[in-house]
């Protein structure tokens, strides 16, 4: 009896690609609309879940919570924090793989995840053997004013809207949050976000000013 595998990525190509090799694996691959009333069709189950955001962050918890719980393979983008892949684990997936890996890698990860075993960067477990934390306490090395884009990016405003209510043009503050982000060691706004929220830094400062955002000054 074939293992089912569902696919769930932003990106029709990547789902495709995934599909054509894991198909001539043996596998019957799918790309569900609802993951979550596809994995109780069957136990012997396998799900490929790109997080990419907290709505993904999400599925993940919930799919940790089912009965009986399905094998999840974590895709993150290669360069992501390693606290990622620490905390993806620690939220229910069983392997850790990056998005960008050859398809031999592929095909390699979800063969040992349907036999029970967890496949994992080396640094990831490495990362969880020491018993590092995802990112939680760590100290911010950002100035508030850093912290305080973060903190409006996490509640939806663009950057346009931030470049506009902080005095700067478009481009420079697109500008401005690359090296925030380099700072940091990611690559997207996505990560940032995910990052300070994990190590608590989008919780703004008790007892500080509660006025509009800060400007150049």
């Amino acid at each position: 009896m074939a293992v089912h595998v569902a696919v769930v990525d932003p990106l029709p190509m990547f789902q495709q690609g995934v599909a054509t090799v894991l198909a001539a694996a043996g596998y019957a691959v799918e790309e569900p609309a609802d993951v979550l009333a596809w994995v109780r069709r069957d136990s012997r189950v396998v799900v490929l879940l790109t997080l990419g955001g907290e709505r993904e962050w999400d599925l993940l918890g919930q799919l940790r919570g089912k009965e009986p719980a399905p094998a999840v393979i974590a895709l993150l983008e290669e360069g992501a924090p390693v606290g990622l892949g620490v905390r993806a684990v620690r939220a229910g997936a069983r392997s850790v793989l990056w998005r960008q890996v050859t398809a031999g890698a592929l095909r390699r990860t979800v063969d040992a995840t349907v036999d029970g075993q967890a496949v994992l960067p080396s640094v990831v477990a490495a990362a969880l053997a020491a018993g590092t934390p995802t990112t939680a306490g760590r100290q911010s090395r950002l100035s508030e004013e850093q912290l305080s884009w973060l903190r409006r990016l996490a509640v939806g405003v663009t950057v346009a809207q931030l470049a506009d209510d902080v005095g700067y043009s478009e481009r420079a503050m697109y500008r401005l949050l690359h090296a925030v982000y380099q700072e940091m060691g990611v690559r997207t706004r996505v990560q940032a976000i995910m990052q300070a929220q994990d190590s608590g830094w989008l919780r703004p400062e008790t007892g500080g000013p509660t006025a509009g955002p800060p400007g150049r000054g």
